[in-house]
């Protein structure tokens, strides 16, 4: 008779990506994920596989978690030049109120994992590009209604804009100075007008 799962699947895997979101991939050892998760080793590997399995299934959480976010507050917000100040304001604000500084699991797992982790490399990119398309279709939004000149080029406003929402987002690990990040932020912000 097979045994039953005591645990929720979700629940233990949003626990294992804040695990992995603070210390990153290679300082979190199985028996951190043992501790932290509350499950037993058996149980972990019954359910999820290794640590590179649970690893990639935490990451993959937390990337459609992001990107339906960025998604949901674009597609919310009609003024293209609001809804980029607020994601920035959105991402200075947890910076400056993330005690752990923990910035953000994707650029954090890039700046951690690559170069040399082949399948991971594919999978940043494809999410690079998926986010980069988003930056761009919103820029070019903002052209086709006219709040932004139609001589600007969404491709390369896109590119720059989300360039500097990662920057931001690694910069902030070490240096919370709200104001000096407004202001960077608002240099970014001006290729707009």
């Amino acid at each position: 008779m097979p045994r039953i799962k005591q645990f929720c699947e979700e629940e233990v895997l949003k626990k294992a990506m804040e695990l992995f979101w603070e210390k990153g991939f290679h300082a979190t050892s199985m028996q951190d994920l043992v501790a932290h998760l509350g499950i037993n080793r058996a149980s972990m590997y019954d359910t999820f596989g290794g640590k590179e399995e649970l690893f990639d299934k935490a990451f993959e959480q937390y990337r459609k978690t992001s990107g339906g976010w960025l998604e949901e507050l674009f597609r919310q917000e009609p003024s293209i030049k609001q809804g980029f100040k607020k994601l920035f304001e959105t991402a200075i604000q947890e910076a400056a109120t993330d005690t752990c500084r923990k910035g953000c699991f994707v650029v954090n797992t890039t700046t951690e994992l690559v170069p040399g982790n082949e399948k991971m490399d594919q999978t940043l990119m494809q999410h690079k590009t998926t986010m980069e398309q988003l930056f761009v279709t919103y820029v070019q939004q903002g052209i086709n209604n006219g709040e932004i000149p139609a001589h600007k080029d969404a491709q390369e406003i896109g590119l720059m804009l989300f360039t500097l929402y990662n920057g931001i987002r690694v910069v902030s690990k070490v240096d919370t100075d709200t104001k000096k990040l407004q202001k960077v932020v608002n240099s970014g912000l001006s290729v707009l007008n």
